[in-house]
């Protein structure tokens, strides 16, 4: 029994930045989430327009290093993934990417006929498959749940195709997050370098505790932001005096919950509007 739709794994996104040997680094993790336009297709569904997410500190690393950021999608009838060239800002370029002021979001809008007609083989993740606070509070998400974070740790992205790695996790503290008082909640999960931009899942459980309810379904909660380090200092025991300092990962991760996620897509689409999908960049392979 899948505890996570398959479909949900082809929302990720590995991206890198090339090494000094020309070899792509896989540094970062993305995630494709579609906004909701309004409209109808000839299907009577309504259509959305996808958006790449990531961190903001995954996009502003690649350009404030002049480097540039590479996504590698699957495509249905290739074996090998292919690695396209992200756009990054220039000076009298168009400002393709969304970054929030205070959160570390951001997004990049995609062209959804490009993507097709590149043959690439993608889900996004919509308002239906996700958590926003009040959905969050009405199925009394609290410490404990279980969670699954999606993305690819140490660059381990596959050797020819996206496969994401999933690991699992309990929410460690989002009380204050549900009360309004932080903008971020914390998560007890093996997070690594790499694992940044990565969505992560709230876990359905079957049962619940007398008294509370029980979530029965799988869906987007948030984003791996960082891990929460932790520090030790070696201090001379001549001087008295820090000599070295030592960083450690606690095993606590920082999510961007969803509700931020969606109002730094909301401020990527009001700044494209009217142009909407024609303001998208298209896709290039790396060379």
């Amino acid at each position: 029994m899948a505890w996570i739709p398959p479909a949900f794994l082809n929302s990720v996104v590995a991206l890198g930045v090339q090494s000094q040997g020309q070899e792509i680094q896989y540094t970062g993790t993305g995630f494709i989430y579609g906004y909701p336009t309004g409209a109808i297709d000839e299907n009577g569904m309504v259509t959305h327009w996808p958006f790449l997410v990531t961190n903001r500190h995954v996009f502003t690393k690649a350009r404030d290093h002049g480097k540039a950021l590479h996504a590698r999608f699957n495509k249905s009838t290739d074996v090998v993934s292919p690695i396209y060239t992200l756009p990054l800002e220039e000076p009298d370029g168009p400002a393709f990417w969304t970054v929030h002021q205070e959160a570390d979001v951001a997004v990049l809008p995609l062209n959804s006929d490009g993507i097709r007609a590149e043959g690439i083989e993608f889900f996004f993740f919509s308002t239906d498959h996700a958590f926003t606070l009040d959905q969050a509070r009405a199925v009394d998400m609290s410490e404990g749940d279980g969670v699954f974070v999606l993305g690819f740790p140490l660059g381990q992205a596959g050797t020819e195709r996206n496969y994401a790695i999933v690991r699992q996790g309990i929410i460690a503290r989002v009380q204050d997050w549900i009360n309004r008082k932080t903008h971020t909640f914390l998560i007890d999960a093996s997070i690594f370098p790499g694992n940044s931009g990565g969505p992560v899942l709230l876990k359905p459980e079957v049962t619940s505790v007398g008294g509370t309810r029980h979530n029965d379904r799988c869906g987007l909660i948030g984003m791996v932001s960082s891990y929460l380090p932790y520090q030790e200092i070696a201090v001379s025991t001549q001087t008295d005096r820090p000599r070295m300092i030592f960083e450690e990962n606690s095993g606590l991760g920082i999510v961007v919950p969803f509700d931020v996620i969606h109002e730094t897509v909301e401020i990527a689409v009001a700044k494209f509007s009217p142009t909407g999908q024609a303001a998208s960049p298209s896709l290039e392979q790396s060379e």
